[in-house]
């Protein structure tokens, strides 16, 4: 029997590996066998329906050329799919004449085949028994609801968002939903009160929240245990899914290429897609732009630094939970002087509540103030008007002299302008102080400077961006 068909898939592969990244190569061409070649038809077989379909949506231009170049200009591809179910054994392999004239889809060729993923079980990255319909662990945590995430200016958007979604998930236009802000604002808590609802509505729905560092853990074992496609099937079959901390995916490129061709067949069906960052997509270093790109399909939304009113409702509702009566003087100077992230609010206020249980003491300002000043003030950067100064002066390029100066230069106005509204909003400094030590100017300068910001970013989205980013650097 002759072996062309294997020495022409071989001459095939050696051209598709110098042509394709090593993680594409290796999960899309080194699991097909090549079959037999019966004149200018070069029969392969594929693991499942699935990987006929992405091999025709991705690859079918580079296979077309290398095939007519080894087989000649009538070269046909026949896939031979794996059908797992006996009683269609008897189904004809699938066909497909290069160039392509139509991009096969699972659902216009569901007469041909059945889809495997309804005959076997998708094995579990997380290790949890799945039957016939995939169950798996959410990983979700039951104890970040809506019900206690209170809602302030600083996370309205966002919060909205996330109840619109847990309502009529797969069918809202929030797809994706990248949830951005510093550490200890309540993303996680977020995204994992979005879960824990549709989970509650919708039970049917395969739901699964990942960080990005254990998404990319488990994508390092399926290459060692040699079951890639299993860990691909697996994500490719959740309904909704949540990954935490994008961010870390920065410079990983094959965690990337494997999460790209992920999101795709997600996002192509409909699927719910939520991520959270501590940076705004502009700031995303070591992103692929492709993936920039589609992160900007849906909706981004920013988790603000929380006002006093949110900081104060959030120790008020915390105290409320656990039962304990506080003064409304050490809840007002708490709220008061907590103002870097809720993560410190909170773990404040329990350090608090520990020290008063342990020593048998009452709470007072006096111990307020003293647990402050140990757990928060030293881990909180000095922001002033010079440190202000300087950020706006080099995010715009523009010499710190020529900002303070009386120049009338639009673009150095409108840089003095964000200065002021910046140092109005992150300082404790009097109007008055801050319009002398930025050019010059008086408090009503200061007024008239941080409303025009204001409104120039309701307006203007490039200019709003750009506020964001120089917030992202002063408070990170």
């Amino acid at each position: 029997m002759s072996n062309n068909h294997i020495k022409i898939w071989n001459n095939c592969l050696q051209i598709l590996r110098d042509n394709l990244p090593t993680v594409s190569f290796k999960t899309w061409f080194e699991p097909i066998v090549p079959l037999r070649l019966e004149g200018s038809i070069l029969t392969i077989q594929v693991p499942s329906p699935f990987f006929y379909e992405y091999l025709e949506e991705q690859f079918i231009d580079i296979l077309g050329k290398i095939l007519k170049k080894e087989i000649g200009k009538d070269a046909k591809l026949e896939y031979n799919v794996i059908i797992e179910n006996n009683q269609h054994s008897d189904r004809k392999p699938l066909t497909n004449t290069f160039p392509s004239k139509n991009n096969y889809t699972l659902k216009s060729n569901q007469d041909k085949f059945i889809s495997s993923q309804e005959n076997r079980l998708i094995p579990n990255p997380f290790v949890v028994p799945g039957i016939k319909r995939l169950h798996i662990d959410s990983q979700l945590n039951e104890d970040f609801t809506f019900s206690n995430f209170i809602e302030g200016e600083c996370n309205k958007l966002a919060r909205t968002a996330g109840i619109d979604i847990s309502q009529n998930p797969l069918k809202t236009i929030f797809n994706p939903l990248l949830i951005y802000g510093g550490s200890g604002l309540g993303k996680t808590h977020l995204v994992n009160a979005i879960g824990n609802e549709i989970v509650s509505k919708f039970p049917d729905y395969v739901v699964l929240y990942v960080s990005s560092n254990k998404f990319m853990t488990q994508f390092v074992e399926s290459i060692r245990n040699k079951n890639i496609n299993d860990f691909i099937n697996f994500y490719q079959a959740l309904d909704v899914l949540i990954i935490d901390d994008i961010h870390e995916f920065s410079g990983k490129e094959k965690s990337q290429e494997i999460f790209f061709q992920i999101f795709n067949h997600l996002h192509q069906n409909k699927k719910q897609i939520i991520f959270t960052s501590d940076k705004p997509l502009s700031s995303l270093s070591g992103i692929e732009n492709r993936l920039i790109s589609r992160f900007r399909w849906g909706l981004t939304a920013k988790l603000d630094f929380p006002h006093y009113e949110t900081r104060l409702e959030i120790l008020k509702r915390k105290i409320y939970t656990n039962g304990i009566e506080l003064d409304s003087k050490i809840l007002d100077f708490l709220a008061s002087n907590i103002t870097n992230n809720i993560r410190d609010l909170e773990g404040v206020l329990i350090t608090l509540l520990a020290q008063s249980t342990l020593t048998k003491k009452k709470i007072t300002i006096d111990l307020a103030r003293k647990i402050v000043s140990e757990l928060v003030k030293s881990n909180q950067k000095e922001i002033d008007n010079p440190f202000i100064i300087k950020v706006v002066s080099n995010f715009f390029d523009i010499p710190v002299k020529e900002l303070l100066s009386k120049t009338r230069k639009r673009e150095i106005v409108q840089a003095r302008q964000i200065a002021m509204y910046f140092a109005k909003n992150c300082t404790n400094n009097s109007l008055s102080k801050i319009g002398r030590e930025i050019g010059q100017k008086d408090h009503a300068t200061v007024l008239h400077a941080s409303r025009t910001v204001k409104n120039l970013m309701d307006i203007d989205k490039e200019f709003k961006q750009n506020i964001e980013d120089i917030e992202h650097i002063i408070k990170k």
